[in-house]
């Protein structure tokens, strides 16, 4: 097993880092280059940038602040929000990503997946998974539009899907535990990852050391994202990595 990894998130909103609750109620969290170059120093496995309205606003993602980005950090990134196309992708390479995350416009054509891991190489496609339970409780729907739209497709069956056209990576976020600290949803994230042969990253809901642990022991989750609690400084991230490492957890110390 390859080490489990601690990854920061920023969420990107008119060239600002925001957090809120459930993708809603939005407040500011500060400039995105020095909160990288923070987390940079501070034992971050690796970053991800999500520009949350620009699906829902059909602009492009902020390409000036991911190069400014790029230029300040040695850690690798990943960058989501706003891909609609492979030219999205190479652009976004381009300024120096590692990795692009893509969702709403991979669930409207599938066949984008299998493109860019053709061109780019799976590994750095990474599938960004949305998803919240359905009111009966039988499972989960993939939402789009940055948690705006419920597509009716069912979470587990998507995930399978768009691995097999070429997704190297999934980052699971459940909408129903974002911003609660409440802890992952460990069911949704145990599912997908053992219905899947890529890594999945645990995102919404992360609130103490042990509900990282919680991820990567009950969920299999491959790695543990998490947003205000190290933007407002309630956790840092070596404390989660030191709580993993004592508990027999694989982590870059």
């Amino acid at each position: 097993m390859n080490k489990i990894r601690v990854i920061p998130c920023l969420d990107i909103h008119n060239g600002r880092v925001v957090k809120g609750v459930n993708f809603v109620e939005l407040k500011d969290a500060g400039d995105p280059v020095e909160i990288a170059d923070a987390y940079a120093k501070s034992g971050a496995d690796e970053l991800v940038f999500l520009d949350i309205s620009a699906t829902t606003e059909k602009r492009d993602i902020n390409l000036d602040v991911m190069r400014k980005i790029a230029k300040t950090v040695s850690i690798p990134f990943a960058v989501a929000g706003g891909i609609r196309t492979i030219e999205d992708f190479r652009r976004v390479f381009e300024v120096g990503a590692g990795k692009v995350g893509i969702n709403s416009a991979a669930i409207d054509n599938p066949s984008i997946l299998n493109e860019a891991a053709n061109e780019f190489g799976s590994s750095r496609v990474v599938l960004a998974l949305d998803a919240k339970k359905r009111e009966d409780g039988t499972g989960w729907n993939v939402l789009k539009n940055g948690g705006h739209t419920d597509t009716g497709i069912d979470a587990v069956e998507w995930a399978i899907k768009a691995t097999g056209l070429g997704a190297g990576e999934i980052i699971l976020t459940s909408l129903d535990k974002d911003g609660t600290k409440d802890g992952y949803d460990l069911e949704l994230t145990k599912i997908i990852s053992e219905n899947v042969s890529v890594p999945v990253i645990a995102s919404g809901g992360a609130g103490k050391p042990e509900h990282f642990y919680e991820a990567v022991t009950i969920g299999k989750a491959q790695g543990v994202l998490a947003a205000s609690l190290f933007h407002f400084k309630e956790l840092e991230i070596m404390e989660v990595k030191r709580y993993l490492h004592e508990r027999g957890i694989d982590v870059q110390l």
